[in-house]
């Protein structure tokens, strides 16, 4: 079946033709204007106006193809041949959030860390190892597919687990970043190490999700998305390897960060319990969430906990209000933003989230239409738009909001049955 019949069986539940027309290019946009299918099976995905690959984007940018690549065989040659390159991608440096296809030296060669031809950009976040386990796990669950794991593939899996064992102590990490006369954002302080930390369990990351810098090292909902992924490399060197060395550190690795998000990323917000965004170790926290995933408001959707956990809804009621400050509110829509983007940004990818994490149809709805109403007549996602002005925005092609998006109206069609 090809994903264009995908999309029109949906789209054929849909009453609203507007609607209708903006699930149809946003379901198809990953596969229509970056994927890049090679010879040898492999598949380099473009974030979209950048000619670049993320190991975070493009497993979210195919993630809506996974339900159904055991019936076609486009989302199975698309997911397949990502995951060959990804693999490729890790083990030439786990470190690396963006390559290039080849060794071909573009992307930012005057930043200051240990360079590679390969490489575009290498501002370490947990979440860009993350999501390949994320995306390799659900294909073979969902479609039975098994040819993906590969020695290559569990030599990842133990370089994984190697680096994030090595940034529990940060202060013995190899790892340093600076980008010269950069914002502060892109950059890491302490000659590139960034603010000092304390070891708490959980494993350090340099940047966000957003490629901004952390401000403490110890990003929560990243490491609350690298619990999750060692659960399935867990699984997967069990049922798959029948590797006992692969399970156990995996699964020690897990009871560390496990342990450190009870011990350090919970605070008191009145008299109820909420996540932190990020900690130190020291003493200090972050309370806040960003519009990139991971985030708070997507622990659920990771497969952290569910929509009804106690602190969950704690968290979700905090960040979705004034408290978090990059939750912003105006005229046209109210939503969270990110501090990578102008204030008063709002992003499509946060709203879809809300939806995709909410128990309310009613509110799913209504999310949807919020996104067919502030997308500037394009009929697609943008990175973000002003709460007042929607036709003011970021990125005209930003592949992961549209994805998103059509995870939501399927995810809503799936329960409702329909979408008028």
């Amino acid at each position: 079946m090809k994903l264009s019949e995908i999309a029109a069986e949906y789209a054929k539940k849909i009453g609203d033709e507007k609607l209708s027309k903006m699930f149809t290019q946003c379901f198809m946009s990953t596969y229509e204007t970056t994927v890049q299918l090679y010879d040898d099976g492999s598949c380099f995905v473009i974030t979209g106006d950048i000619p670049a690959m993320w190991l975070r984007d493009s497993s979210a940018q195919v993630n809506h193809y996974v339900p159904f690549a055991k019936d076609s065989k486009e989302a199975c040659d698309v997911v397949d041949g990502l995951l060959r390159h990804q693999v490729v991608c890790i083990l030439a440096d786990a470190y690396a959030n963006a390559f290039n296809r080849e060794a071909n030296g573009l992307g930012h060669r005057k930043d200051k860390t240990e360079q590679s031809d390969y490489v575009w950009e290498r501002k370490y976040e947990i979440d860009s190892l993350c999501y390949p386990v994320r995306l390799a796990y659900r294909f073979w669950k969902e479609a039975g597919a098994t040819s993906h794991f590969t020695e290559d593939m569990r030599k990842a899996f133990y370089k994984i687990i190697e680096l994030w064992t090595i940034e529990q102590h940060h202060e013995n990490s190899p790892y340093y970043f600076m980008r010269p006369f950069s914002k502060k954002k892109d950059t890491l302080s302490r000659k590139g190490k960034g603010s000092p930390v304390a070891y708490t369990g959980m494993t350090w990351s340099g940047f966000r999700p957003s490629d901004d810098s952390c401000k403490y090292g110890y990003l929560i909902p990243a490491n609350m998305f690298a619990s999750v992924v060692l659960g399935y490399i867990s699984e997967i060197a069990e049922a798959v390897y029948n590797d006992s060395m692969l399970k156990d550190l995996a699964e020690k690795l897990k009871k560390d960060i496990d342990e450190g998000i009870e011990k350090f990323a919970v605070v008191k917000d009145g008299s109820k319990e909420i996540y932190a965004y990020e900690t130190d170790g020291l003493g200090n926290y972050n309370l806040m969430d960003d519009a990139n995933v991971p985030s708070l408001l997507s622990l659920p959707y990771l497969g952290y906990c569910s929509e009804q956990d106690e602190r969950y809804i704690n968290t979700r009621s905090f960040i979705l209000s004034k408290n978090n400050p990059y939750y912003f509110e105006g005229k046209k829509a109210k939503g969270i933003g990110s501090p990578h983007t102008p204030k008063n940004h709002i992003w499509p990818i946060a709203l879809s989230m809300q939806g995709l994490t909410s128990c309310d149809t009613d509110e799913m709805l209504g999310l949807i239409r919020l996104l067919s109403q502030t997308d500037a007549g394009t009929c697609f996602m943008h990175e973000s738009f002003h709460k007042d002005k929607p036709s003011k925005f970021t990125r005209e092609w930003f592949s992961w909001a549209n994805t998103l998006f059509a995870e939501l109206v399927m995810k809503y069609i799936d329960k409702v049955g329909h979408l008028e």
